[in-house]
Parts: C-alpha cells; sequence; structure tokens
C-alpha cells in the first residue's frame, strides 16, 4: 500500500526512491510554486549553470515563511529559522528554502541584529556580489536579474562586483573580503575596481573576523589549483597582513604559484610554501614561534601544526644537510613525517637538487625496506628511561645501526646503547 508524503512516494515494502540532484530540487520548487508562493532557484546554482560549471547544491529562494514550508513539506527542520531557513530533504538530498528577506542592522560584521520577510528584489540587495545574485525560473530555467542585469553581464565579462555600495557589503560581513578573493582566482575572474579599493580600505577589519572562518576561507583557497593566483590577489589587496601577521610590498607567491596544479595539495604544503616565500624577504621566523603564530590566526589543528614544523624542518634539513649524512641518517629523513611535502616545496625553489634527492631517495627505498626498530620508545621506557633529549638520541643511534647492520636484536641494541 503506497501512501503520499511532502518527500516521496513510498510503499510499505518498497524504500524511497533516489532522485537526482536537480529534479529532487525542481520538486522542491515546484511543490512550492503549486501551493501559491512565489520561488526561485538562488545564488550560486544559478552562477554555476550559467559558466555551465558542475552544480553540487540548490539553494532555493522563495515568498513562503518558515511556518509555511514547515506545514507543506513532511520532511523538514529548521537550521536558521530565526532568518528564515529551512531544510528540506527530498529524494536523498538536502536543500536550504530560505524566505525572501532584509537584513536589519550589522553589529558584529558578521551577521545581522534581525531579519524582515520581504520581495525577491531586497532579497538580491542584501546578497554578496552580482554573480551571486541571480534567481532562475525553476520551470523554464529563465534567468531573472534583479540587478538590472548587472550579474549576467559580469559573468560573462569575469568579473566580480559587489552588489551596491562595495563597502556596506564589506561592513555587513568582512568575510565577503575573502570569499571575492576566492571566487575570482577559482573562476579567472577579476575584482572590479571599486570592489578592490574598498577590501584595500577594509582589510585591517578582518582581524575581527574569528579565526576559524578565516581559516576555512584560506583552506578553500589554498587547496584549489588556482593557490597561486588567490596568495597573489590576497596580496595586492592588502590581506596578507591580516591573515598571516606579516605584509611585503609586491607579490612574493613564487613558490605557491609554483606547487603543480594538476596535483592534490594539502592545505599545510600550500601554505609552508606560501611562508617560506615571505619568511625569505621579510626575515624568517623559528619555526616553533612561526607555527605558534598561525595556529592562533588561522586556527590549526594539532595534527596541521605538527605536520607544518615537520615539513620546515625536513625541508631545512634537505637543503643543508643532505649531502652530509649517511645512509641510516638519509633513510631516516626519508621516512620522517614530512618528507614528500617538504621535497614538493623544494621542487619549486631549488628543481635540480631537489630531483638528485628524490633519485637518491628513491634507490635508497629500492635497496632497502625501513625495518621495525629492534630498539624503540616502549623497550627504553621499559628500562626506566622518560621521554627526553637524550631519549630520542638513543632511539635514533641504535636505528643507525640497526640500518648501518651492526646489530641484529634488541639485545645487541641495548649492549650497544648501555654496554653488556
Amino acid at each position: 500500500m503506497a501512501r503520499i508524503t511532502g518527500d516521496l512516494v513510498v510503499s510499505a515494502d518498497v524504500r524511497p526512491v533516489r532522485m537526482s540532484l536537480v529534479d529532487a530540487a525542481k520538486s522542491v520548487a515546484m511543490q512550492l510554486r503549486a501551493a501559491g508562493y512565489e520561488t526561485y532557484f538562488a545564488g550560486g546554482c544559478v552562477r554555476d549553470a550559467l559558466m555551465q560549471n558542475e552544480i553540487r547544491d540548490y539553494d532555493i529562494a522563495t515568498s513562503a515563511t518558515p511556518e509555511q514550508v514547515n506545514r507543506l513539506f513532511s520532511n523538514v527542520r529548521s537550521v536558521g529559522e530565526a532568518f528564515g531557513v529551512m531544510l528540506v530533504r527530498r529524494g536523498g538530498h538536502t536543500f536550504e528554502v530560505g524566505t525572501f528577506r532584509e537584513d536589519l542592522a550589522y553589529h558584529d560584521g558578521r551577521r545581522p541584529s534581525g531579519i524582515r520577510f520581504s520581495t525577491a528584489e531586497l532579497d538580491v540587495s542584501r546578497r554578496d556580489f552580482t554573480i551571486n545574485g541571480l534567481f532562475m525560473d525553476p520551470e523554464s530555467g529563465n534567468v531573472v536579474d534583479f540587478t538590472k542585469g548587472q550579474g549576467e553581464r559580469d559573468i560573462r565579462d569575469k568579473i566580480i562586483r559587489a552588489i551596491g555600495d562595495p563597502h556596506a557589503r564589506i561592513e555587513e560581513d568582512r568575510l565577503r573580503m575573502l570569499r571575492a578573493v576566492r571566487f575570482a582566482a577559482r573562476f579567472g575572474f577579476t575584482i572590479e575596481s571599486a570592489t578592490a579599493e574598498a577590501i584595500g580600505v577594509h582589510a585591517t577589519e578582518l582581524r575581527s573576523t574569528s579565526p576559524e572562518r578565516i581559516g576555512e576561507e584560506l583552506r578553500k583557497m589554498l587547496t584549489h589549483a588556482s593557490r597561486g593566483i588567490a596568495a597573489e590577489t590576497l596580496e595586492s589587496v592588502g590581506l596578507d597582513a591580516t591573515i598571516l601577521g606579516m605584509h611585503l610590498e609586491g607579490v612574493h607567491a613564487l613558490r605557491v604559484c609554483a606547487l603543480s596544479v594538476d596535483a592534490p595539495c594539502a592545505f599545510v604544503t600550500a601554505l609552508a610554501a606560501w611562508i617560506l616565500d615571505r619568511a625569505e624577504r621579510g626575515g624568517a621566523l623559528g619555526n616553533r614561534s612561526l607555527v605558534a603564530n598561525l595556529r592562533m590566526r588561522l586556527v590549526l589543528s594539532n595534527d596541521e601544526s605538527v605536520a607544518l614544523d615537520a615539513l620546515f624542518n625536513v625541508r631545512n634539513a634537505l637543503l643543508s644537510d643532505w649531502e652530509r649524512l649517511g645512509v641510516a641518517a638519509r633513510c631516516r629523513l626519508i621516512a620522517s613525517l614530512g618528507f614528500d611535502e617538504a621535497l614538493k616545496i623544494l621542487e619549486t625553489e631549488a628543481p635540480h637538487r631537489a630531483t638528485e634527492i628524490r633519485a637518491e631517495a628513491d634507490q635508497l627505498l629500492a635497496e632497502r625496506v625501513l625495518p621495525r626498530p629492534f630498539v624503540d620508545g616502549d623497550l627504553l621506557i621499559s628500562k626506566g628511561f622518560q621521554p627526553s633529549k637524550e631519549f630520542k638520541a638513543l632511539l635514533h643511534r641504535a636505528m643507525d645501526a640497526q640500518l648501518e647492520g651492526r646489530i641484529a636484536s634488541a639485545e645487541e641494541g641495548l649492549r650497544l646503547l648501555f654496554g653488556s
């Protein structure tokens, strides 16, 4: 026996049918329209459709209030009802359904003090950039441009332009400065002059934005293939000083630009490349103080902080120590955290040297597999030692002897370290 819900047609013995993303989005939008509510696809999905980019999600804007959306759909929940946003689940997908609204005064540079339900045209006026201020008729696919055609023109001309007064848009949400850079880099667009000027004027105000939000935007930029353009643009508009705590005149993003755009790049690797570009010209900080500074400014995780510190250490060792290291020490360095990522960065600053090191490392790995250590930390602790610099030195000494074939067991390792 079948039943009809606000989500899907289901049967007692049949699972709900999964729908394609676009079909599910159209189904939700058309249900709103059938109930008498003005409804459009909104924002990024319209932009991506016009640019022929992959559409990963659909946002739906409507005249229906959250209460009306809640009554109309069975599979619905509130996510930001105070701001007119509900989540509707359909066909295996979740959609944000937002009520047309105006934002009231902003006091914290992040969110409005309140909202007032409004019209589609006024809803567009509160959005960030013209390319994100477009609506689309879900039935006909026609674009509805309440920016008087500016949004469509800017997509065609590859321009990032604030809707209305760029100073007002930035003062409402200062993270929009970073979003402008990210969109410009990712799409190969240019930031319109008045918008770029406003970013420069307000750049220092980004400090009042939470480090978590800044770090999240920077991750999106530096892990994308356009990371080099993003870094250059951040520098050109003066946002680098607020993000990293140091600003240098001119464009210096050389290593980060040289990282392969065809291969995935970890956030920590791209961040390290960008920092090295700047440290070379602005005076390098010690690894520990540098990582502590970045951890605070970008809310790096423990793993990211450890990886960043290790990457700097290995990169420095590859540059200054590799030639004089013995086989055992080289094997240890190859096996250490950060080796592969450090070598990626070395390829951008000393390609010939990096090629030689990679060839030598590959040969060492082909000749020997790094063995499980005979003498490890647990063994030393069982003998009464506590982790310390001496502790680490003992482990290295034992591993060197093992790699060089001078010991063949834990017992021999202990005799080497402590005598018979």
